[in-house]
């Protein structure tokens, strides 16, 4: 089995809380789906990792999704992506700065490597710019009994 046999499937949220403002909030979730529509649709030639299929976004309204957080859900499944993780982490923090949001969540499951989880948080949120954004990340692996 080569390591392109594996498969590594990636998941998680972004989160944006509004202000109180409505109409802020509005504009703000706009920003997001702008952002959204932005990435490539499908495999383009430059190679994205994140394509805007992979992303889902509820309404506006209380009854479509958003109660008062928007969360922005994203799921893919990839050949072996930990292999280009550090591509994926970039493109996926570009994204993230080009949009409104408080925390965002990556799950990374890989057959080899275990289950990492990626998180981002903003407290006083985070608006589009190139700030610098600080990430962690935990380590989760089963292992197995060696008898």
């Amino acid at each position: 089995m080569t390591h392109f046999d594996q498969e590594s499937i990636v998941y998680g949220i972004i989160r944006h809380v509004p202000g109180t403002k409505e109409a802020v909030a509005r504009a703000q979730r706009r920003v997001n789906w702008a952002a959204i529509q932005d990435l490539p649709a499908g495999v383009d030639d430059e190679w994205s990792l994140l394509c805007r299929e992979m992303f889902s976004m509820p309404g506006d309204h209380i009854f479509s999704g958003t109660y008062q957080t928007q969360i922005i859900h994203f799921a893919a499944s990839y050949r072996a992506v930990e292999y280009e993780w550090e591509s994926w982490l970039r493109q996926f923090e570009t994204l993230l700065k080009s949009m409104y949001w408080v925390s965002a969540t990556v799950h990374l499951e890989t057959e080899l490597s275990g289950k990492h989880t990626f998180s981002w948080s903003a407290e006083r949120g985070h608006a589009p710019s190139d700030a610098e954004l600080r990430m962690c990340c935990e380590w989760e692996r089963e292992a197995g009994l060696v008898l």
